[in-house]
């Protein structure tokens, strides 16, 4: 086993709670149930799914999340087209709305 997967692996498992020379100790027993108190209070389990935010949140969960698909493309195709044809009509086509040139 290489060092970098040693290396890995070691952030996943925690850390020892106990070891033989801190057993028999009794300032190390209070350490000890200190440290146990702690890991028994930690949550088991998968984490909580995280509900989504705000309109972005919603959007990214909704078009990014579980079942991503390829409608925000057609979104920035259509937006593009929509502040294109508004751009013209503000600096050229309104203009032109009751008469020709």
């Amino acid at each position: 086993m290489s060092f970098i997967v040693r290396r890995g692996l070691s952030t996943l498992i925690p850390p020892k709670v106990a070891s033989p020379s801190g057993i028999g100790a009794a300032q190390d027993a209070v350490r000890m149930q200190r440290v146990v108190s702690f890991y028994e209070k930690l949550p088991r389990g998968p984490a909580p799914e995280v509900k989504a935010k705000g309109l972005i949140g919603r959007y990214q969960a909704r078009y990014f999340g579980k079942n991503p698909s390829a409608a925000p493309i057609a979104h920035v195709i259509l937006a593009m087209l929509a502040l294109g044809y508004a751009n013209d009509y503000y600096f050229h086509l309104r203009h032109h709305k009751n008469n020709a040139h």
